[in-house]
């Protein structure tokens, strides 16, 4: 798909996303997308594995009341298994390769982290790599990367930051398909955290993609049913968005909550894999 291709995606998403109350058309998503209805069908179809259709279906909130619902018997099971007793991260293939603060501080000196944006249908998104491992990613508001590098250096005091886009391109390739629904190779992470952190993180790669739990079911999950407040406070401190999918964690109510890069992006990601998982029967 073309560059152009992609960013009228991305741009549908959005226009999707903001007029959900107005039940647009095909011709008008189209329009937005400056495409035929022909033309926009199939280059959303070939992008996200669904149709425009299919994708504005699910972007209501009650779609989220449904999922919790429907979740009660993924929970059961995980609670059965126990969350943390699974020899593969489920089917994002993300493996981690953990830091906890002090054995940071050991390596701290001389640290370099390369970085690059990158384009997603749900905004440019900063990505930075240590030692060909995955440590961050972090959507934007806008396309200044400032923000986003702020965010980082607060993570990694003391860090070289080099912009690097060939380091990252690998990485960018593998998130654009994992978009698509294909999980594509294996992804090595490297993430500094609390022992916490890094556990609460893991369970969130154990959420099935078209599925959600609330917090206190997590916090069930993980034997600590009073812990629902640190749980929240390590679901928003995600350092690599998506692939950690913090997007899942919803509230008791069905009500979305909180999401460190904006409800309406966690809406419009959750819609996305809840209509894929719809449509491929995805269990």
């Amino acid at each position: 798909m073309s560059q152009s291709d992609y960013s009228r995606v991305a741009q549908a998403i959005r226009y999707l996303c903001d007029q959900v109350q107005e039940q647009p058309t095909l011709a008008q998503v189209a329009a937005q997308a400056g495409l035929s209805e022909f033309h926009f069908q199939r280059v959303f179809q070939k992008w996200a594995g669904i149709s425009p259709k299919r994708f504005l279906q699910y972007l209501t909130l009650r779609e989220a009341k449904g999922l919790l619902l429907e979740s009660r018997s993924v929970l059961e099971a995980s609670l059965e298994l126990g969350l943390s007793s699974t020899s593969r991260l489920h089917d994002l293939f993300v493996s981690i390769e953990s830091m906890t603060p002090g054995q940071f501080k050991q390596r701290a000196a001389g640290l370099t982290l390369a970085w690059a944006v990158t384009e997603t249908p749900f905004g440019p998104a900063l990505m930075a790599a240590l030692d060909g491992r995955l440590c961050a990613l972090s959507f934007m508001a806008d396309p200044d990367p400032a923000g986003a590098l702020a965010e980082l250096a607060g993570r990694w005091p003391g860090a070289q930051f080099i912009p690097d886009p060939a380091a990252l391109r690998p990485f960018a390739a593998a998130l654009a398909g994992r978009f698509r629904g294909d999980p594509g190779q294996p992804l090595a992470l490297a993430l500094k955290g609390t022992p916490f952190q890094l556990k609460v993180w893991e369970a969130l790669l154990r959420i099935p993609e078209g599925r959600v739990l609330a917090y206190g079911d997590l916090a069930k999950g993980l034997g600590a049913p009073g812990a629902g407040r640190a749980i929240g406070t390590a679901i928003g401190q995600n350092p690599v968005g998506y692939l950690i999918p913090c997007h899942r964690v919803i509230q008791a109510t069905g009500a979305l909550g909180d999401y460190h890069w904006g409800a309406g992006r966690k809406r419009a990601i959750l819609a996305l894999e809840r209509a894929r998982h719809g449509q491929t029967g995805v269990a």
